[in-house]
């Protein structure tokens, strides 16, 4: 029986799609940043010169993901990397998540220093920044927004711009008080505010990141389930010795022993599952090695 088997190159993943939108927020975060810097300079605003050290940490760790993603588009398969660079992108998401831990942890500490010693802030200047900040967060993370969707990269970068997003909307709010009230300690509780709001968040993020780079299974896989799915195909008395892992982000790798009858041909139970995979489960690469019942030596790892 004729059988056709080809094996198709990868096409462009998840944040690859998203290059662009995250060189734009990159743009506009560099831009504020060196705003909020000079101001904050000319002011002698050390609220503002603190969070200018928060966007130099996002700019950071959005130069991280978009170069992760331009290696890992560039870093073709070889003898040596027979996955290609994507992974480079999960160390990226992790980057970030220690960033914004440290940022979290640095909000926090400096938050409780300011309300032991509260500093008077020039309410006005950080007013129309932190305004101007707002607005070129939303912008940011709008266009980041569907691509943290797909990407653990790109939604590390997203996390980022919303912490500024808040930061901003902290900055403004905060600014219109002090200005009414006169209230030195509204800016370390805000900065708290913020902190607390990040840490979880950070948390999350790197908690998937190590997921993958330790090789479990998707969160939302039913090992159990596939496991069954592949022993209902016709022919097929058993599954075992059976792997699934996440190179990067909706990209998920499989290898598995079927065990078939002697008489089942082997072609048909290759289509069978690698369509069932796909359909069921949206696993699009998939390596099984189809084995007769009579077969001897197939011993399953003891790892």
């Amino acid at each position: 029986m004729a059988h056709s088997h080809v094996h198709h190159a990868p096409g462009s993943h998840a944040a690859a799609r998203h290059r662009r939108p995250l060189a734009v927020a990159l743009a506009l975060t560099v831009a504020y940043l060196v705003v909020q810097f000079v101001t904050g300079l000319l002011t002698g605003s050390l609220a503002l010169l603190s969070d200018a050290g928060h966007m130099a940490t996002d700019a950071l760790g959005l130069s991280m993901a978009l170069a992760a993603i331009h290696l890992a588009a560039r870093g073709a398969a070889t003898d040596q990397r027979t996955f290609g660079l994507h992974r480079l992108e999960i160390l990226a998401a992790l980057a970030n998540s220690i960033l914004l831990l440290g940022v979290a942890a640095w909000v926090l500490v400096e938050a409780v220093r300011r309300l032991l010693d509260p500093e008077s802030v020039p309410s006005v200047p950080v007013f129309v920044v932190g305004l101007f900040g707002l607005v070129v967060n939303v912008v940011a993370y709008l266009l980041l927004r569907e691509g943290a969707q797909e990407s653990l990269n790109v939604r590390g970068a997203a996390l980022e711009v919303l912490a500024d997003l808040l930061g901003s909307v902290g900055v403004v709010v905060g600014a219109v008080v002090m200005w009414a009230t006169g209230w030195r300690w509204v800016d370390p509780i805000v900065g708290a505010g913020i902190g607390v709001f990040i840490l979880p968040r950070a948390w999350h993020l790197g908690r998937e990141a190590l997921r993958i780079l330790l090789q479990h299974a998707p969160a939302d896989a039913d090992i159990d389930q596939i496991t069954a799915d592949l022993s209902g195909i016709p022919g097929v008395v058993d599954v075992h010795d059976l792997h699934l892992w996440t190179l990067t982000s909706n990209m998920h790798v499989l290898t598995a022993h079927v065990m078939t009858t002697d008489d089942t041909d082997a072609h048909a139970v290759l289509d069978a599952a690698r369509e069932l995979l796909e359909r069921e489960h949206g696993i699009g690469h998939a390596t099984l090695q189809v084995e007769p019942a009579s077969h001897e030596g197939c011993a399953e790892l003891g790892w």
